[in-house]
Formats: structure tokens, C-alpha cells, sequence
């Protein structure tokens, strides 16, 4: 049996979540669970709060929260993992209002669910990513994916609107953000076996499948196989993002003209006309950034989980159209 440092995030899902943690301690105290429950204080406070749980000897550290949490824990994880101190895995039980790590990873996105599945012990190592640029030079951490450009801007004005929560609070954000982001910057794309320039009206990165609470980006990404999966919108007009955005939820984006698919191990952006607006699994890196690098790091952490969710045959990419 783990033993578990849970890190409950009370202001996730602006402030929903604190009503889930009496319910969740209680939960894991009926199923037997040997665990101490911390609520972070601050942000950032989850970084802390899991490289020490991992110092001290703790087998696991879970996130109840939602994908920012889940960011911060595993940033202090990941802290943790390159010093060489103990490798403790990672659980979530996910309270946020995208829950996209957890969809993406095959975790269950219901609290008992969740709950029975850190009891399970199933656990699969995943890759990680890490960005730097913008307000990180030094680097910041990921497990589903960096967003670039129009995706930013829907989550940065997501953040803003808290009387919607869910998959109804990135749906209006994406119509709002037709009119204030509708100017693809140049961007130059360096991957793995290609450079390429062009008016790049989004890029997302993704090690996870999904962004946004509904929108697939990469439906058929695998989070344990070594590479980033891409998904690059050119410069459309509002109309056609408009009719684009069924497609991203449904996942077949793929194939309509304006959007290419790819697949690299490391990615840098630099903006040669106008600027990046990015973020990291939810989490702002830049409003108006120049240039990111993204590396992904193979293996990285021992994941709790349910199933692997992207465990489906992976496309191969063509070439950037």
C-alpha cells in the first residue's frame, strides 16, 4: 500500500472545488487509504508543497484540483526526479473546470472513480515536457500540452469569466476570442527534420490529447511515446474559425486545408512578425512572448491511472502543407 501526500487546490474551478474535499478526505479515509491532506495557500504553493512530500519519503502525491494543480504538483515532482531524491508517482482526483490532464492521461474524471483508482495502484510511466521562454527562461514543466497563439487567448480569457465553468466557459471564451485574436503572427517552427515559416493562427504541442475542456488537438496522441503530437492553424477568417470549431471538438480538424499535423521530439517557435501569447497546461508562459523551446523528456514520471486513454493506434504525420 502507497503512502499518500494529497494536495487539495481550494480556489480550482473558481472556488468549486473546496465543496469536494470534506467529501474526498472522507472517501479515502473509508477505502483505508494512508494519506495526509494539505490545501495550498498561494499560488505556486503546490510546487512546494510536492517537492517536499517527495523528499520525505511520500510514495505518491496527489492533486485534487484542477490542470493547473496538477501542473504545480508536477513541476515540484519533476524537481524532486533530477536531484535523484525519491521518485514518487502522481495521482489526481480531478475538481477543476477543464480536467484535461486527467481526460487526456485515462484518469476518471469523477471523484469516487478517481478515488477507487489510486486504491487500484495501476500506474504507467508518461513523458514529460518542458517549455522554456517568455515568463520561464529557466524552464517550466508540462504534462498535456503548451498552447500557442489562439488557444492562449481562449484560456487567458476563460480565467476572466467566472460565472461559466466547464466545457461552456472555453465555448464562449473561443467566440470572444474570434474578435480580439484574429491576426496570425509569422511564426518560424523548427522540429526535429523540418523549419518551416508561415502565419500560424494557433499551434498546440500536445503530450495529452485534449485542451480547453472539449477541444481535441491531437486525438491521437499518446503520452508515453516519445513524441509531441502538433496541430497548426493557419490564418482563417472568423467565419471559418467559427465553422472550424465542431471539428476540434470532434477531433477531425486533420482534415481541413488550413490545419497541419505533426509529430517531433523537440519544438522551437520564434516569432518573426507580431507575437506569442502561450501557456502550459493552462498556466500563462508569455502574453506576448518571442521565442519557446520545447523539449520532451521520455519516461519521466510514474502516473496513477485507470487506463491509458490514448492507448489507439498513433497516425504518422504528412507534411506540413
Amino acid at each position: 500500500m502507497l503512502r499518500y501526500k494529497v494536495i487539495a487546490n481550494p480556489t480550482a474551478n473558481h472556488g468549486n472545488s473546496a465543496r469536494s474535499i470534506p467529501i474526498i478526505e472522507q472517501m479515502l479515509k473509508d477505502l483505508r487509504v494512508d494519506f495526509e491532506l494539505v490545501q495550498t495557500e498561494y499560488p505556486q504553493h503546490a510546487i512546494q508543497l510536492a517537492e517536499v512530500s517527495a523528499s520525505e519519503g511520500f510514495n505518491a502525491v496527489v492533486a485534487i484540483g484542477g490542470d493547473g494543480t496538477v501542473n504545480e504538483i508536477l513541476n515540484g515532482l519533476m524537481k524532486t526526479h533530477l536531484k535523484g531524491d525519491g521518485p514518487a508517482c502522481l495521482g489526481v482526483i480531478p475538481t477543476g473546470r477543464g480536467n484535461d490532464f486527467a481526460f487526456s492521461m485515462g484518469i476518471p474524471t469523477d471523484i469516487v472513480t478517481s478515488c477507487l483508482a489510486l486504491v487500484a495502484e495501476k500506474r504507467h510511466l508518461i513523458d514529460i515536457g518542458r517549455v522554456s521562454g517568455g515568463n520561464f527562461p529557466q524552464g517550466r514543466f508540462f504534462g498535456n500540452g503548451v498552447g500557442i497563439g489562439f488557444d492562449a487567448v481562449v484560456g487567458f480569457e476563460a480565467a476572466k469569466m467566472t460565472w461559466l465553468s466547464g466545457f461552456a466557459n472555453y465555448a464562449v471564451s473561443a467566440l470572444r476570442t474570434m474578435y480580439l485574436y484574429d491576426k496570425a503572427p509569422l511564426l518560424q517552427v523548427e522540429l526535429d527534420d523540418r523549419l518551416f515559416v508561415q502565419p500560424c493562427l494557433l499551434i498546440s504541442i500536445m503530450n495529452g490529447r485534449r485542451m480547453g475542456g472539449g477541444f481535441l488537438m491531437a486525438p491521437d496522441s499518446k503520452p508515453n511515446d516519445g513524441l509531441f503530437d502538433l496541430c497548426i492553424a493557419r490564418q482563417m477568417s472568423k467565419s471559418r474559425v467559427l465553422s472550424m470549431i465542431p471539428r476540434f471538438i470532434k477531433g477531425t480538424q486533420a482534415q481541413s486545408p488550413e490545419i497541419s499535423m505533426a509529430r517531433s521530439k523537440r519544438v522551437k517557435v520564434t516569432a518573426l512578425q507580431g507575437s506569442i501569447p502561450a501557456h502550459s497546461d493552462g498556466e500563462t508562459l508569455c502574453t506576448a512572448g518571442e521565442s519557446l523551446t520545447i523539449d520532451l523528456l521520455p519516461q519521466q514520471v510514474e502516473l496513477i491511472i485507470s487506463f491509458l486513454q490514448s492507448e489507439t493506434p498513433q497516425n504518422e504525420s504528412g507534411p506540413i502543407r
